[in-house]
């Protein structure tokens, strides 16, 4: 159970972290720190993108695998 809580963690860090640069290149005065910030900003923005899609990936590997659990229902025939 800490797996799902450990990644919603890390992928509620990488946008805040995004968020804090995006923020930091709008009060920015020079070009060079602006650039520095929005290269930033789609850094963690590609961190949280590749932890959401690793997550949804794990979620449906677990699907996956409950469903070649299931007994197969029998058949009944009349």
């Amino acid at each position: 159970m800490a797996g799902p809580i450990i990644r919603g963690t890390n992928l509620q860090f990488f946008l805040a972290r995004a968020e804090q640069a995006r923020a930091e290149a709008d009060a920015a005065t020079l070009d060079h720190v602006r650039e520095r910030c929005r290269r930033s900003e789609a850094a963690w923005t590609a961190l949280a993108d590749k932890a959401l899609r690793s997550e949804q990936l794990r979620i449906e590997e677990a699907e996956r695998k409950a469903a070649m659990a299931e007994p197969a229902m029998p058949r009944v025939d009349s």
